[in-house]
């Protein structure tokens, strides 16, 4: 299989790659790691007439800290953002599903920012960004503006970024003491499209469970918050029967799609599954027992 003809740019700094897509507007896209666009463009799924490659891009490849968060640049590869103690030691939802993500290789060459950006609903990233309520940072030539990840994902690989937009930074908040996160899912394979999965967060104080964040990938066009399962957790003490009645709850609320892999109804039963098997994992990092 071949793309369509296309052009090919790489510019050396945001400010030309912004340019670049101001020109050509819908027509153009902006290629990070390329492991999702371009076999979209192989099967003609996607037929951009200009490929914008940030690869050379600077100041898009950082980790750092600032104002309470972690800030993780576009274009970090995911196996940079694995390996990374920063990241590890002050974001550890993203921790726990960057190795989830396909397999090492794909991670060498798959960004953060072009994951989120590409916004598959299956994908861990965007669940993850949406429990650990990061923030996107994006810039135009109107200027700079930050998305909360509730509001960035709109529909199937759609996001509030505009055309002449380029993601640019994902700020994720450091995680409190007395907090603990987890990512499970449940593939095929090591390394399929996940059928669901799930990431959770949750702090403890007292020996009570003071705030929740669960978000689920694959059982939507986006991911999902559950937002009644987190409201049942906070101030009961976690065990198997909060658990349960979180897994119930979050599962009651959705609506998977079927497909060859798993009906809707297997696709929920699944999510109610690892509800309860994230949220005692989350709870027992919380507890310190990492």
């Amino acid at each position: 299989m071949k793309p369509p003809p296309f052009e090919y740019r790489a510019p050396t700094s945001v400010e030309e790659a912004l340019d670049l897509l101001w020109e050509h507007g819908d027509e153009a896209r902006p290629l990070a790691g390329g492991q999702s666009l371009v076999p979209l463009m192989a099967l003609r799924l996607a037929r951009p007439s200009l490929l914008v490659d940030l690869a050379g891009v600077a100041g898009l490849d950082a980790i750092g800290s600032a104002n309470g968060s972690v800030t993780v640049g576009a274009m970090v590869r995911e196996r940079a953002a694995e390996r990374s103690a920063e990241i590890a030691g002050s974001a550890p939802l993203l921790a726990a599903a960057l190795p989830l993500i396909g397999h090492p290789a794909i991670r060498s060459r798959g960004t953060v920012g072009g994951s989120l950006s590409h916004a598959d609903p299956a994908g861990e990233l965007p669940a993850v960004a949406l429990a650990a309520e990061a923030v996107m940072v994006a810039r135009s030539h109107q200027g700079e503006r930050t998305i909360p990840a509730a509001d960035f994902f709109t529909g199937y690989f759609s996001t509030a970024l505009a055309p002449d937009e380029l993601l640019t930074e994902v700020r994720w908040p450091e995680a409190a003491d007395g907090s603990g996160a987890a990512f499970e899912e449940v593939a095929r394979r090591h390394g399929d499209f996940a059928m669901v999965g799930v990431a959770a967060m949750v702090s403890l104080e007292a020996g009570k469970i003071t705030s929740a964040r669960l978000a689920l990938s694959g059982v939507s066009d986006t991911p999902v918050r559950a937002g009644d399962a987190e409201a049942a957790l906070v101030g009961v003490a976690p065990g198997d029967e909060a658990f349960g009645e979180a897994a119930q709850l979050a599962a009651a609320a959705l609506s998977p799609p079927s497909d060859l892999h798993g009906s809707s109804a297997y696709r929920r039963h699944v999510a109610g599954v690892l509800v309860r098997r994230a949220l005692a994992v989350a709870v027992a990092r919380a507890q310190g027992s990492r």
